[in-house]
């Protein structure tokens, strides 16, 4: 049997009006008038009325103590409601499983563009800095996010992928969405789907993939809510990604280099030639320090678009960094001011380097002008970037990191080893589509063993398999295998202070190699998203 939203969707596909629903008659139906159910109301606001005039009363004791009792939430309702909506986030997530993959990327955005179009153009409504890169993106982006915020903005976030939930993508406030909200964000926007998917079969083309619903959902929930400012991650390249229907303000580019190169080109000058396609017509851009192979692509999409161009080493610079325990200090100049000793809520010289990209383009936001002192100090003393060198337990020391390229895996081992002075060994699993010889090549120099461990993903490399290559690369004997992560942390660790010679030292554990491998730690130390 057909349900309703089944016979709903087809409807919207032959053409009926989004905005009526032909189902009214299922509430008739049932006997569910509108009036009938303003008496119910009624009934259930009565009843209401009379326990707390009763309460009130005083015939059952100290009135204050029942209207306590009263005000507290039904622990069974609480538990009923909390299993419907899991249920209904079970039945979007299946929807969206059976989409094409988010890296799946088609080079076009007409059904983002038609699908928004349908919604009223909910991204129109608000401004945007639109942010892309291989590696630092998300830091970069909760970095900008904080300083928004600092200024009294109302500020969106979406950034992707996602660590344990997929309302992670999407933020307001620093806050993701609930589950009722990302239902609420799904119902609106789902008639609109239904009928851009139509549209497209009709032509022989595909439905939105699940990247690109997720995109119109979270420029929909930022429309919604409203946000002054929305920070918005591309999910892949740039100038064919989903995201990149909006005209940002300011588009920032972290390093360019090769990552995804079975969809975005095989050399760093394809790869930034996707990823310069986020800049518009008279915005600023903000750029990291680029290999030279990049440089005159950049140039040429500055020139095209008659852009400003912000390029780290020349306008905008970390002049200097003390790295210390849980974080660091860094002193920043940009063409607006010179912001000395600033308290930076995370490790490395990598984060450093993010942070003066955020700044820099918060300033370029506001037209250039310099930011408050208490402002930029407020907002990256308490910055957090989850999976990204997040120190999840300590005594001893496991940090976990989601580096999955070769450049990922060295900024996240430098800033290991200039943090760490101990004995560091590796947790390490990781997708079969990455350059692992690569990557262990990476670590060897900066870890004293590695543990090798499996993922549940049909994606990953078998554990043989990467223990094979991890030897080639760090000798029989520096390498070790586990199925069981938490078996595998424990074995890190034990290695780590076994090896330990010196008093005054700590070991520590580095789990990197894939965002799925992050989060799972994350897991295991109780650090996973927790919201209602």
């Amino acid at each position: 049997m057909r349900d309703n939203d089944d016979r709903k969707d087809d409807a919207i596909a032959d053409g009926a009006d989004p905005g009526h629903s032909p189902y009214i008659g299922d509430r008739e139906e049932l006997g569910i008038t509108d009036a009938a159910a303003t008496g119910a109301e009624e009934d259930e606001q009565g009843y209401g009325d009379a326990v707390a005039a009763i309460a009130a009363s005083g015939l059952l004791g100290d009135s204050d103590v029942i209207a306590d009792v009263i005000a507290e939430p039904d622990a069974t309702r609480e538990l009923a409601d909390m299993t419907g909506l899991e249920e209904r986030m079970a039945d979007i997530a299946a929807e969206l499983a059976a989409r094409a993959p988010e890296h799946d990327v088609q080079p076009s955005t007409q059904r983002v563009v038609d699908c928004l179009d349908i919604l009223g153009n909910p991204h129109t409504t608000y401004r945007t800095i639109h942010i892309t890169g291989t590696n630092g993106k998300t830091s970069t982006s909760r970095m900008i996010a904080a300083l928004l915020a600092e200024k009294g903005l109302r500020v969106g976030r979406y950034s992707s992928p996602h660590m344990h939930t997929m309302r992670e993508r999407i933020s307001i406030d620093d806050r993701i969405l609930s589950r009722q909200e990302w239902i609420d964000v799904w119902e609106q926007v789902h008639p609109a789907v239904a009928m851009v998917d139509a549209a497209s079969a009709r032509s022989g083309g595909p439905p939105l993939s699940t990247f690109e619903l997720f995109t119109v959902m979270a420029y929909a929930a930022f429309a919604d809510a409203p946000v002054d400012v929305a920070v918005i991650e591309v999910g892949m390249g740039g100038l064919w990604d989903a995201t990149n229907v909006i005209d940002a303000d300011v588009a920032v580019l972290t390093t360019i280099d090769i990552d995804h190169a079975r969809y975005l080109g095989t050399t760093r000058a394809e790869v930034a030639s996707e990823k310069v396609g986020i800049i518009k017509d008279g915005s600023v851009v903000v750029s990291a320090v680029q290999h030279e192979d990049v440089l005159p692509i950049l140039a040429d999409a500055v020139s095209k678009h008659r852009a400003r161009l912000l390029f780290e080493g020349r306008d905008i610079l970390l002049e200097d960094r003390t790295p210390g325990v849980g974080g660091q200090m860094i002193s920043v100049g940009t063409p607006a001011a010179s912001y000395r000793e600033v308290p930076l809520n995370l490790l490395g010289h990598h984060q450093a380097r993010n942070a003066v990209l955020a700044i820099a383009a918060v300033e370029a936001f506001f037209g250039g002008s310099a930011l408050d002192g208490t402002v930029i100090e407020h907002a990256l003393m308490s910055v957090q970037s989850p999976g990204r060198l997040e120190l999840v337990r300590s005594s001893p020391a496991v940090v976990a990191d989601g580096g999955h390229n070769p450049a990922g895996l060295a900024a996240a081992a430098a800033a290991m080893k200039e943090t760490f002075h101990g004995p560091i060994v590796g947790v390490f699993a990781v997708m079969a589509d990455k350059d692992v010889e690569a990557m262990l090549g990476i670590l060897e120099p900066f870890l004293d063993a590695v543990v090798v461990t499996s993922l549940s993903n049909p994606r990953a490399l078998p554990v043989e398999d990467a223990r094979q290559i991890a030897e080639d690369v760090f000798g029989e004997e520096r390498v070790r295998e586990e199925y069981d992560l938490l078996d595998a942390v424990d074995m890190a660790a034990s290695l780590a202070e076994s090896l330990n010679r010196e008093e005054m030292t700590a070991p520590a554990v580095l789990a990197i190699g894939s965002i799925e491998l992050a989060a799972r730690v994350r897991e295991l130390f109780a650090k996973a998203t927790r919201s209602p």
